[in-house]
């Protein structure tokens, strides 16, 4: 870093603050930084001493050779003004015209509130033949000495102004300059022959505020260096991208090509929606590796329900339950040779080889089950599994270490009733009770045992709560069933004394009562 560096001065002279300029691999002075044009500058007590300096000389910017310019750099010198100059012919003031006034010298507690004026000259010191005026929205005012040919050449927007002038005036304002950093900025980059160096350091926000004083200017160079950044640098974040996207989209109807950008999110070639979500759920679907499964399992659906809003929502359905159809297919083709292979005569290790397939695709249908009850369609794969009524008679042939993993799915559905996320009409409830509670009384000892994930209160409870949502008669057989089986098989068999209390208060007490009533 270099920095420019001026003697104290005394009151009523021009107070001038050091700049820090950073040279680029071009040669470039670049714009102050951002704190040149948010800190207040703060006034400093005058010291006396015995030989002050004359209030008439004069402080100009660093010079560099005009030989520098023709061999390649370009370098421009930066002079940041606090306050009026002693002579009063270049003062800046906000919202004043640009007159003479005469010299003043404001008092202490004005100076901290005075409006910022900041002076940049581009080029070598001297040459320039063209003051542009930048009136900042939050009291900024920065004077640019730059040159008028390279305005013309660079900008539209500028050689549109330069045309209009007649006659000729050496000045150029722009008012309500929302971001008079990044347009001081923007026209330095004027002066540069390699602008990727330029942009290579900054940063995508910084970028998308050059591009959008870019495309106000018109500086078409500077538009195609901003999008050949922003199409090779990563995007950090959901709100970034947001961003790029909009400001690059902004630019698709002006002959500029944003396509190599705009790829990165979409593309004229793409796969429909149903076709890419078919092949992400075949390959979680047929995957063997236990912990890459589980964590696309839970990132797919965490993803889906981020879109069950969609307007794709019928097509993505229709996928997902042709998924779950398959697994179906898949999981009945898988008992019926588990019932040929007669596997009550085989060893352990035979029937455990037997299960995992089954364990897969009962998994899988599990996971398809949340995500389209998460979708408001679980009431559908409640029908369809109260119409599988091979896949219970094959049951109860094959031993419970291989089959048990079938009546997890049972459970799931019924604790998806219970808790009122799936709203499945009467005689599918009754069709469900009926056909799969016998196999899961039979298999539950096993799911106790063997199923780490399984949760027996969560469980017992939605069971009760879907038979109870039955008529009473239903109620009646399907509880003085289970309780058979639980005086039988106690802790094996799910525990439902909470539906059979609420049932004998709706069965034997409340009539009672009313029987009593009537009596009185």
């Amino acid at each position: 870093m270099a920095e420019i560096r001026v003697p104290r001065l005394e009151k009523g002279q021009t107070k001038i603050k050091n700049v820090p300029i950073a040279v680029t691999p071009e040669g470039f002075w670049c714009c102050p930084s951002p704190g040149v044009f948010q800190k207040p500058f703060k006034p400093q007590p005058s010291l006396n001493k015995a030989k002050q300096p004359s209030q008439n000389s004069s402080i100009q910017p660093k010079k560099v050779s005009i030989n520098e310019v023709k061999s390649g750099p370009t370098n421009a010198g930066l002079l940041v003004v606090d306050e009026k100059r002693a002579n009063g012919s270049d003062a800046i003031v906000l919202n004043a015209p640009l007159s003479n006034e005469k010299a003043g010298r404001p008092g202490p507690n004005k100076v901290e509130n005075m409006p910022r004026k900041v002076t940049i000259e581009y080029g070598e010191a001297g040459t320039g033949d063209l003051k542009v005026i930048l009136l900042g929205k939050q009291g900024i005012t920065v004077k640019l000495s730059v040159h008028r040919s390279i305005l013309v050449e660079n900008s539209s927007f500028f050689a549109t102004r330069i045309s209009e002038q007649q006659p000729v005036f050496p000045c150029l304002e722009i008012d309500n300059c929302d971001d008079v950093e990044i347009y001081a900025e923007t026209i330095g980059l004027m002066y540069c022959q390699e602008m990727k160096q330029q942009l290579i350091k900054q940063s995508v926000p910084r970028v998308l505020r050059i591009l959008k004083v870019g495309e106000r200017l018109g500086f078409t160079k500077c538009i195609r260096s901003c999008l050949e950044y922003l199409e090779a640098v990563p995007w950090v974040g959901e709100d970034e991208e947001e961003k790029v996207v909009a400001s690059v989209t902004r630019l698709e109807g002006h002959g500029i090509g944003v396509g190599a950008v705009l790829k990165r999110v979409s593309s004229v070639t793409e796969k429909p929606p149903k076709d890419t979500l078919c092949r992400i759920l075949e390959l979680v679907l047929e995957s063997k590796e236990e912990k890459g499964r589980r964590e696309m399992k839970s990132i797919v659906l965490k993803l889906l329900r981020g879109t069950s809003s969609s307007s794709a929502d019928g097509s993505c359905n229709e996928t997902i339950f042709a998924a779950f159809q398959a697994s179906l297919d898949s999981l009945l083709s898988l008992f019926r040779q588990a019932a040929e292979a007669k596997l009550d005569d085989k060893p352990m290790s035979v029937r455990e080889t037997a299960a995992k397939p089954i364990a897969l695709q009962a998994d899988n249908l599990l996971w398809m089950l949340d995500i389209l009850s998460d979708r408001q369609a679980g009431d559908d794969v409640a029908v369809i599994w109260a119409n599988q009524r091979e896949l219970v008679s094959i049951h109860s042939g094959i031993p419970v270490v291989v089959r048990h993993y079938v009546s997890l799915v049972s459970a799931r559905i019924f604790v998806l009733i219970g808790q009122g996320a799936v709203l499945s009409c009467k005689e599918t409830r009754h069709s469900l009770l009926n056909l799969w509670l016998p196999p899961l009384i039979d298999d539950y000892k096993w799911l106790q045992h063997g199923c780490r994930l399984f949760d027996r209160d969560v469980v017992e409870e939605g069971i009760g709560r879907t038979i109870l949502t039955l008529p009473m008669e239903d109620q009646r057989a399907l509880l003085l069933s289970w309780l058979g089986s639980f005086l039988t098989n106690g802790d094996g068999c799910p525990n439902l004394q909470r539906a059979f209390e609420v049932w004998w208060r709706r069965a034997l007490a409340r009539p009672a009562a009313a029987a009593a009533a009537r009596v009185d």
